[in-house]
């Protein structure tokens, strides 16, 4: 088995908070991240694929394919927006943490890459150059 990484990145805007508590509250559990003004980060996205080598091209799957596929179904959708608000497959409600996205975009990903031939591995995502988050497809 061989496993192709492609990364891209976006820049996005959003806000943890919970309407049921307080002002107070809110801060206490969300920190900086629930301020009534949003916030933004720049974004890193690490998608995995995995599968074996075509045997003409020698490519588990086209890098230059994927970055495509991905920025159509899922980057284009996120970059320069709001999560909250813009995102059409981010649920209404549902907070934008990066473990939420992280399995989000799998979920827009996984079928688009299945039709190349190939399994998704891992989406990575990079909120900060200290915090960040890896699914692997795992339901609990």
């Amino acid at each position: 088995m061989v496993y192709l990484t492609r990364r891209l990145t976006f820049n996005a805007a959003h806000k943890l908070w919970v309407d049921d508590w307080s002002h107070d509250k809110n801060l206490e559990i969300f920190g900086k991240c629930a301020n009534p003004n949003w916030h933004g980060h720049n974004y890193q996205l690490f998608i995995t694929v995995k599968g074996h080598p075509d045997p003409l091209r020698g490519y588990v799957m086209d890098a230059k394919e994927l970055k495509s596929l991905a920025k159509k179904l899922v980057v284009d959708k996120l970059d320069h927006s709001n999560l909250n608000l813009d995102v059409d497959f981010i649920p209404k409600g549902m907070q934008p943490t990066t473990e939420n996205l992280a399995i989000l975009i799998w979920q827009q990903l996984e079928a688009p890459i299945a039709e190349y031939g190939c399994r998704l591995h891992c989406i990575k995502l990079t909120e900060t150059e200290n915090i960040f988050c890896e699914y692997y497809g795992e339901t609990f």
